[in-house]
């Protein structure tokens, strides 16, 4: 199943899927709000702000899986995240990345492999795959690449349509 076809729910709730996205690079990363890491929402909003009127997205999917660090309901994450860290870029539904219940999005991201060769599991909370204009998973970060990190920035300014 492509990546663009799955359904998913915003943030909010709404029924949506990646098909509003088809042609744009996207950066696609499980996010949490009670995490060492959490920090990286600023580097992953510049990256929205630099690139987001040149054909990029960050899309965010926050998932309580690592530590129970994501415990909030929809409109606490979506608070947290706007007033902390002025996050504009879109949320989608909490969900399960790893296990038997991992959405289908995950199902497919997570056959990508590392710049180690090591694909599978997440390893942690904002771990993030770049998907090309197509649709194609072309890189994956591990958690702690920061959203800044030279090879983060190479990677979605190859990737940016036209």
């Amino acid at each position: 199943m492509a990546l663009f076809d799955v359904p998913i729910a915003t943030l909010h709730g709404e029924p949506s899927s990646l098909a509003q996205y088809k042609g744009k690079a996207l950066l696609l990363v499980n996010v949490a709000s009670k995490c060492g890491l959490t920090p990286q929402y600023e580097g992953l909003e510049k990256l929205q702000e630099t690139f987001g009127d040149r054909g990029f997205s960050v899309l965010g999917f926050p998932c309580n899986q690592f530590g129970g660090q994501e415990p909030g309901t929809p409109e606490e994450i979506a608070t947290f995240c706007s007033t902390t860290y002025g996050v504009t870029f879109p949320m989608f539904e909490k969900i399960d990345v790893n296990g038997e219940h991992r959405h289908p999005i995950y199902q497919e991201l997570t056959k990508t492999p590392d710049a180690e060769g090591n694909a599978g599991d997440i390893q942690w909370n904002f771990e993030k795959f770049l998907v090309s204009p197509s649709g194609e998973v072309v890189a994956r970060f591990r958690p702690r690449t920061d959203p800044q990190d030279p090879a983060v920035i190479e990677a979605i300014t190859a990737n940016l349509p036209g």
